[in-house]
């Protein structure tokens, strides 16, 4: 996560907080190797199958400088991060709320706060083994991208040694964006697995503002474990009213619950 130029159990409460101030010859064959995971996108991308939503986990090498969980778990690689959700501050922070595992609660808040792209960093509750921490911090360009493309961002997301693992769900043509930023970051990153459908048979029947809310809620952190944002919040932001938006989410979880039973193919 960059500045100027932004870069990729019981419950039991707490109120810690830390912050800052503000070649072979013609002749010879050609061999090729068995598919990678560039090479594994790029056959089950090109496969005519007509339009289709890609659905591909990637596991990638954190930059050494920023965003913060990189190096903070590259200093710790016996931990793991669970990035829950994620909710906007402004145009260019935003905050999620994040489990690590580690006791007394609060033990990694004074540290996470010390990175240059980190605001402030409250400690929330312990859970399990760990404790949740609820980080503000400078917007990554993945948040850019995915905002310019209107993609959801899937939490949660793991992130373990400098690792990130995610999953990236997105047309052919929103794709390739994406790709080539993770390109950028990590030109050997990894494709963990692939899957993809038709478009039409994963969004049965939603219609183009369907899929809009879809998006504008899972961003906001709406389908988040804890929820990001309150439905009157989230009817806010929208300037719709709440029962509106709540029977509109009914209607489009109702018709993803449905279209989740039937079969899909695996590409591995």
């Amino acid at each position: 996560m960059g500045r100027s130029n932004p870069r990729l159990g019981s419950m039991v409460p707490r109120s810690h907080s830390a912050g800052k101030d503000a070649g072979g010859t013609a002749s010879s064959p050609k061999r090729n190797p068995p598919p990678g995971g560039l090479e594994k996108l790029r056959i089950a991308e090109e496969a005519p199958l007509g339009e289709q939503l890609l659905l591909a986990t990637l596991k990638v090498r954190i930059p050494n400088d920023r965003p913060w969980p990189g190096p903070f778990s590259r200093a710790h690689s016996g931990l793991t991060l669970e990035i829950l959700n994620r909710s906007e501050v402004s145009e260019t922070v935003s905050v999620s709320d994040v489990w690590i595992r580690g006791r007394p609660a609060g033990v990694w808040a004074r540290e996470i706060a010390a990175f240059p792209d980190v605001s402030k960093v409250d400690s929330l509750a312990e859970v399990g083994e760990g404790c949740i921490y609820r980080v503000t911090y400078e917007n990554p360009p993945v948040i850019y991208l995915y905002r310019k493309l209107g993609l959801p961002i899937h939490f949660p997301l793991t992130v373990q040694a400098g690792f990130l693992r995610w999953e990236l769900v997105a047309r052919r043509s929103e794709s390739e964006p994406v790709l080539n930023y993770v390109r950028s970051v990590d030109p050997e990153f990894q494709v963990v697995s692939i899957r993809r459908r038709p478009l039409r048979s994963h969004l049965p029947e939603l219609t183009d503002a369907q899929q809009t809310l879809l998006s504008r809620a899972m961003e906001a952190g709406y389908f988040a474990v804890p929820r990001g944002i309150t439905l009157t919040e989230l009817a806010r932001q929208l300037d719709r009213s709440k029962s509106a938006v709540s029977e509109a989410l009914a209607i489009i979880e109702r018709k993803l619950l449905e279209s989740a039973v039937r079969p899909s193919g695996v590409y591995a």
